[in-house]
């Protein structure tokens, strides 16, 4: 039997410095719902989600779908960067990927996060055997825990990515056996 996870990057959202609260835009409204449609095609049982608003947002229409609620798990909420928002957000991002050990004052270190991503999609591997489960997620994090499972999904594929964005992860127990973008 096979547990597949959707990592979901959650849609367009509007910018606030709240992180936590900070809300879909409306095309990113829009996307979401594009999200819930694709995604009943693909036989969810579960809808997990990191805490903000934003992921929440993305998957909350899959699981009103599923007359479900949305388990929220901290450990796929997205990685700080740096205390106070960086003065210049893409060479800060650069210097993390290509230090991982290395962490921005009050940020955590793309090793840091990794590791944190991976213990939330081992619980949930563990808990949602052979199970097919959606996750509202964040772009560094999802693919931080990807990385952990194949190092071709890197920093170059991070900036590729799309808001939104699916891929599905796929595992035999708990051996990873392969990752799908099933998104547009």
């Amino acid at each position: 039997m096979t547990t597949n996870i959707y990592m979901v990057r959650h849609a367009h959202s509007t910018y606030t410095p709240d992180e936590l609260n900070r809300p879909l835009s409306a095309e990113g409204t829009r996307e979401a719902a594009k999200v819930s449609e694709r995604l009943i095609e693909e036989n969810i049982e579960h809808v997990i989600s990191s805490p903000y608003a934003r992921a929440i947002q993305t998957v909350e229409g899959l699981a009103s779908a599923l007359g479900q609620d949305i388990h929220i798990m901290d450990g796929f909420k997205e990685r700080k960067l740096i205390e106070g928002g960086a003065d210049n957000f893409e060479e800060a991002i650069q210097k993390v990927w290509a230090q991982p050990s290395f962490a921005w004052e009050g940020g955590e270190s793309n090793v840091n996060a990794q590791e944190r991503g991976i213990r939330a999609l081992n619980n949930v591997l563990e808990t949602y055997e052979n199970q097919n489960v959606a996750i509202g997620t964040h772009g560094n994090i999802m693919v931080l825990t990807m990385n952990y499972l194949d190092n071709q999904y890197d920093y170059e594929f991070w900036k590729k990515l799309s808001m939104p964005d699916i891929y599905r992860l796929s595992f035999e127990a708990d051996q990873f056996v392969g990752c799908e973008r099933i998104w547009k």
